[in-house]
């Protein structure tokens, strides 16, 4: 029996329907013709279609897969998902060698194309703006070990560091109990200047959101307030701060605004909270003819002598942030930022990553942030964004059904419970609650 003979699967419905959308508006097309610089005509064993490199990567925020090895164990398992792929019955799903060889080999640029064509859809059906901005960052733990960091100058490990400061304050530490014993009682820091991992270089210690310290990155993305797309990403070291990050993060964004909308784009507001709050961010806003909705920390009486212009651009900042508008339009940040934070890296699986450099992180989250904006794409279409969506919808109306047919079907069987009784008279026992008639034994007659 060949391998079309075999029984073909229903398939996930979700996926058949995205698969349906991304062939309607030429996908394959677009990112065979982006990535054909990246493949040679005769060379080697057969590579990875780019459709299906980044259906993959698709695959993995849907899915929950934070590494590569589980993306390709879970095409490999799943029918339903190797027809997602296009992946026969009897061929084999990529190895997790091979998503990585082909992640390295496309740049970066060209996953940023893929996220441009993917706004530009969503710009199509009316899901972008562009009008209202609300930016904001995340930390995301990096596949590197804090105790693995070695000095920049010197190259010594933390040890050996240690071991020199106890020497030359003349402490004795023949073991490595005293050696521990001195680095408790000391004051310590860390400063990225004079620190680094050997293995992941940009990699940065960050302090996470809850309290622990890392070697980390950080995500920052803007969001358009009105439709909740992601309009932009990027990638930082850890420890940049929000007021250093954000003018890259906007210039990324006015990229791919004027690429999804063209002329017509016009970004006019950006919200953000306090720690983005600075007066070289309010300046630069002002010069690039921006309202912002920036919250502003508590300062104390702050001295204006000599800084009348700076002074007029902060308090205007202040007047709006008092406003009606300002307090709704920080309440949709609230909400419309945290949900692509909590799809991409908590359900998606990009908290803890498994990648190494600002590069290829990034890869990696333009197309998580690609699969969340094609999320708002399939819930405008058929009502649910995610896999998990339509299941939990699916028995949700089973449910409802069945909380509709239970008041008309207890009165029918209440019924033919009683016609039954009559019948067979006093051979029978009836359990309450129980729809059906269990026979028992025959009781005694007085």
């Amino acid at each position: 029996m060949s391998g079309t003979d075999l029984p073909r699967s229903s398939g996930h419905p979700f996926y058949e329907r995205l698969n349906e959308v991304l062939e309607s508006a030429g996908f394959d097309e677009f990112v065979e013709s982006a990535c054909a610089g990246f493949y040679a005509d005769r060379m080697g064993r057969p590579s990875l279609r780019p459709g299906r490199y980044f259906r993959l990567f698709l695959l993995g925020y849907f899915e929950g897969l934070d590494s590569e090895r589980g993306i390709a164990w879970r095409a490999q398992d799943s029918l339903s998902v190797r027809w997602f792929l296009d992946l026969g019955v009897t061929e084999s799903a990529p190895d997790h060698s091979t998503i990585s060889r082909t992640r390295r080999r496309i740049d970066l640029e060209t996953h940023k194309r893929v996220f441009s064509w993917v706004l530009g859809r969503l710009a199509e059906s009316g899901l972008v703006s562009g009008k209202t901005l609300g930016v904001d960052a995340t930390t995301l733990e990096a596949n590197a070990a804090l105790r693995s960091i070695v000095r920049r100058d010197t190259g010594a490990d933390y040890d050996e560091f240690v071991r020199g400061l106890a020497e030359a304050s003349g402490v004795p530490t023949l073991t490595r109990a005293d050696l521990v014993r001195f680095d408790r009682k000391r004051k310590k820091k860390l400063p990225n200047e004079e620190w680094q991992n050997p293995h992941d270089r940009e990699a940065e210690i960050t302090k996470m959101k809850d309290g622990r310290t890392h070697l980390a990155y950080k995500a920052e993305q803007a969001v358009d307030l009105e439709n909740g797309t992601i309009l932009g990403v990027t990638i930082h070291g850890g420890a940049k701060g929000d007021t250093d990050s954000l003018s890259e993060t906007l210039e990324e964004t006015f990229e791919q605004v004027e690429s999804a909308l063209g002329d017509s784009w016009a970004i006019q507001e950006v919200v953000a909270d306090k720690g983005y709050h600075s007066n070289g961010v309010l300046a630069s806003m002002d010069e690039l003819g921006l309202r912002s909705y920036i919250a502003e920390p508590n300062r104390g009486r702050r001295r204006w002598k000599g800084k009348k212009d700076l002074q007029a651009i902060v308090y205007a900042n202040r007047r709006r942030i008092r406003g009606d508008r300002s307090k709704r339009l920080h309440r949709q940040r609230g909400e419309l930022l945290e949900r692509p934070f909590a799809h991409q890296f908590e359900t998606g699986g990009m908290r803890r990553l498994h990648l190494r450099g600002c590069r290829n992180v990034l890869k990696r989250v333009c197309i998580h942030a690609c699969g969340f904006n094609l999320g708002l794409l399939m819930r405008q279409l058929v009502g649910v964004g995610t896999p998990r969506a339509l299941q939990s919808r699916s028995a949700a109306v089973r449910r409802a059904l069945a909380g509709r047919c239970t008041p008309l079907w207890q009165p029918l069987a209440a019924s033919i419970r009683r016609i039954f009784a009559r019948w067979l008279g006093n051979r029978f026992e009836v359990r309450p609650g129980i729809n059906f008639v269990s026979f028992g034994t025959e009781q005694p007659r007085l």
